[in-house]
C-alpha cells in the first residue's frame, strides 16, 4: 500500500511538472496594476494571411493575468486565432476575489458567475476581457503555446479586423467597457512572453 501511494505520489508531480496547461497560483494580491494601453492608427495598414486581409485598427500592449485559456480547432475563426485568452487586470488579477469568481471559456466566449460579487460587476466588466490570439509568426504561435492559466504575461499588437474574399467579418472590439457579443479584443499578436513573478 505504500508503494502505491509512493508512486502515485510522483505521478502526480511528474504530471504537474510536465502539464503546461496546469495553474499557476500565485497567491493574494494585484499582480497586475496596469491597465491596457491602446493608440489608434493613423491609416489602417492591413496584410494578407491565407486567404484574409487583416487591417491593423489599433496598437495595442497589456499586462495581464491570465484567467483562462481556451484552445480551438474547428471553424474558420481557428485557422486565424486557435487560442483565447481570458485575461485579468487590476482586481481582476488578485486571486483573493479570484477564488470567489468561477470562470470558463466556451465558443470562444469568457464566462465568469459569482454567489456574491466580491468587487463591483462593472469593474469585473472593464478589468477582464476574452481576447482571441493571432499570432504573427511561428515563434509567437510556440509562445502562445507555452502559457498557463494563472500566468502573469505581457503581449504586444495590433488590434484588427479580418476579412475573406466570400464578405466573412471579425472585428475587434476597440474598448474595455463593452460586454456581450463583439466585445473581444481580436489581437494580431507580434510578442508575448510569461513574465510570471
Amino acid at each position: 500500500m505504500k508503494k502505491i501511494l509512493l508512486l502515485a505520489a510522483a505521478l502526480g508531480l511528474v504530471w504537474n511538472l510536465s502539464n503546461p496547461s496546469s495553474q499557476v497560483v500565485l497567491g493574494p494580491g494585484v499582480m497586475v496594476p496596469e491597465i491596457p494601453v491602446q493608440e489608434n492608427l493613423r491609416g489602417r495598414p492591413s496584410h494578407h494571411v491565407g486567404g484574409y486581409e487583416v487591417t491593423d485598427l489599433a496598437s495595442f500592449s497589456i499586462k495581464a493575468k491570465v484567467l483562462a485559456k481556451e484552445n480551438y480547432r474547428m471553424g474558420r475563426e481557428a485557422d486565424l486565432s486557435p487560442t483565447d485568452l481570458a485575461l485579468g487586470w487590476g482586481n481582476m488579477s488578485d486571486e483573493r476575489i479570484l477564488q470567489d469568481i468561477e470562470i470558463s471559456q466556451s465558443g470562444r466566449f469568457y464566462y465568469w458567475r459569482v454567489k456574491s460579487f466580491p468587487i463591483p460587476r462593472k469593474e469585473i466588466e472593464t478589468h477582464s476581457a476574452n481576447m482571441h490570439l493571432i499570432p504573427a509568426s511561428s515563434s509567437v504561435k510556440s509562445d502562445i503555446s507555452s502559457v498557463r492559466a494563472g500566468d502573469i504575461i505581457e503581449l504586444t499588437g495590433k488590434l484588427v479586423e479580418v476579412m475573406s474574399e466570400d464578405g466573412w467579418r471579425w472585428k475587434s472590439s476597440l474598448t474595455r467597457n463593452d460586454t456581450g457579443m463583439g466585445a473581444c479584443e481580436l489581437i494580431w499578436v507580434e510578442s508575448i512572453r510569461v513574465v510570471t513573478p
